[in-house]
């Protein structure tokens, strides 16, 4: 299986194509491969085989930030591979034009973009996507090359190789080799020395209605920003309940940058030892499977998942059927947290530390863990003509038409303090439910005659056959509400999300136990740094 790019197009949110660059053979046209992909019902699949366009090829795509990324092959390739590249584009255009990436950036910086798309890919095989070796093969225009360049003048004077040649350039300016390490520039120099790591971790949790979990996962990330001179080599210890084997079980199907030295984390788990790239990137990702084992499963419940909140929804309530309740439970424990003595708004980690400590650092962060954003989200089907009466004990609800969906916001301050807040909301149906309802007590009202249809069995019966009226009666409206209750029961949520952020706490219970210097294998440090150095963790639960 070969692993060749054939081109890449970039479509802006018109469906205009902004960027066409194409590396090898003849890959179908931009305008034939578009409406190809359109064809396709949302949320369009990554990779679509078109067996109709000549040659045959493999179409994948990739959305962000309202721009649609479309590149082809027509040999068998690894799919993972081609997604992958996509995403190193994206991440290397961010580096380089800035952030978000909009179309109106990538057709002003067009000199830059091509550079970029030739240094990344020669021929359709992927050679270099390092931002920081990339830095030094792509020439970026500054601040004054633009300003100059915009009155109509050179940005700067063209070389003369006449005098000396290309060989005396390349021994003038012995820079211009590749880097030693393809991820990290050359001559690296910062005033001020700072290392940060950045823990996220994002829930994906399934309940059933009983409250029995189906599945709880949680996929980490480990960003880190070194700001720090010369070629630093760093060891970031991790650790977790449970000692190693906690650690290898908590953490599962890890992924790292190419920095990390594999040998060392198989020998040493929790250990990764690297020579970090310049400034912020992506150390290394991970999946923490949260459920019990399956001897463990039927005692389980929500709240041994140890999740700060935890939702239960009741259909069907009032005397008709038309009401419905969301219970949400607000817990302000968080297992594994520090406590407000051993936290820190910006904490600097020693050689190794006791692994008992969570520092954070961060506007606005506490010195304890923080329930933020919290929104409950409650689809609603679409024979729902209006929900109205939303009675919330907290925060602010509302029903938003277009998107038959229910919002259910809780401030910052609000969720501070545990307990169980509820909504109660009330559904209109369509407004063909209420035919047949126009007969009262036997009459059949008739406005435009201004009279009344009279039945012999509406009369008032006699003192002997009252009680058996009034049972008879009260049967029938029984009998109606049961039977409105199955009619409603239609128009009762099927469920309800819950999306929310956690600063100072993670779920899986994963701490930075360490992070130390090598001064043996560091180069170019110079006497005495001591770098600041800080950890931040986030847990966030997202729809």
């Amino acid at each position: 299986m070969s692993s060749a790019v054939e081109a890449i197009y970039i479509f802006n949110q018109d469906n205009e194509c902004i960027l066409e660059h194409v590396y090898r053979s003849r890959p179908p046209a931009p305008r034939t491969l578009l409406p190809l992909y359109q064809r396709h019902p949302k949320p369009r699949p990554s990779v679509i085989s078109l067996p109709e366009v000549n040659p045959p090829s493999t179409l994948f795509s990739l959305l962000h930030s309202n721009l649609l990324f479309l590149s082809t092959a027509s040999t068998d390739v690894e799919p993972l591979f081609v997604l992958e590249f996509l995403h190193r584009i994206i991440d290397v255009f961010e580096e380089f034009i800035g952030a978000p990436l909009l179309a109106s950036r990538i057709e002003s910086s067009y000199d830059v973009v091509a550079q970029l798309l030739g240094e990344m890919c020669d021929a359709g095989s992927v050679c270099n996507t390092e931002p920081n070796a990339l830095r030094d093969d792509v020439d970026v225009p500054g601040w004054m090359d633009k300003f100059l360049g915009g009155v109509g003048l050179p940005g700067t004077p063209p070389t003369s190789l006449a005098s000396g040649g290309i060989k005396q350039q390349l021994q003038l300016n012995p820079s211009s080799s590749a880097p030693a390490i393809p991820w990290r520039r050359a001559n690296v120099r910062h005033t001020s020395n700072e290392l940060y790591v950045d823990i996220l971790e994002t829930l994906h949790v399934t309940l059933a209605p009983s409250g029995r979990p189906l599945a709880a996962i949680a996929h980490g990330s480990i960003a880190f920003t070194s700001k720090i001179s010369g070629v630093p080599d760093l060891l970031l210890t991790l650790s977790a309940s449970g000692g190693k084997l906690g650690l290898e079980k908590a953490i599962e199907l890890p992924v790292f940058h190419p920095c990390v030295r594999l040998a060392r984390w198989k020998d040493r788990p929790g250990e990764l030892s690297f020579v970090p790239p310049d400034g912020k990137f992506m150390l290394a990702g991970y999946e923490v499977d949260l459920m019990p084992s399956i001897h463990d499963l039927k005692s389980w419940s929500n709240a041994n998942l140890q999740l700060p909140v935890s939702i239960e929804v009741s259909k069907s309530l009032g005397s008709t059927g038309t009401d419905f309740e969301v219970h949400l439970a607000i817990y302000n424990t968080f297992p594994g947290a520090a406590s407000s003595t051993s936290l820190a708004p910006r904490s600097t980690l020693g050689s190794r530390g006791s692994g008992r400590s969570t520092p954070v650092f961060g506007g606005g962060t506490s010195t304890s863990p923080t329930l933020q954003d919290l929104l409950v989200t409650i689809p609603i089907p679409d024979t729902v003509r209006s929900v109205i009466d939303l009675r919330a004990s907290r925060g602010e609800a509302y029903f938003t038409a277009s998107e038959s969906v229910v919002e259910w916001r809780i401030s910052t301050k609000a969720a501070a303090t545990p307990g169980t807040a509820t909504l109660r909301c009330t559904v209109i149906g369509p407004l063909a439910d209420n035919d047949g309802d126009d007969m009262i007590d036997g009459f059949h009202p008739n406005p435009g005659a201004g009279n009344y249809d009279e039945q012999e069995d509406a009369y008032q019966p006699s003192s002997a056959e009252a009680p058996k009226a009034l049972t008879t009666g009260k049967q029938q409206q029984e009998s109606q509400d049961s039977r409105k209750v199955q009619q409603n029961a239609s128009m009762m949520p099927s469920s309800a999300s819950v999306s929310f952020n956690v600063k100072g706490w993670l779920a899986s219970g994963i701490k930075v136990d360490g992070l130390v210097i090598d001064t043996r294998k560091s180069r170019g440090l110079g006497e005495g740094v001591k770098p600041y150095k800080g950890v931040k963790y986030m847990t966030v639960s997202k729809q």
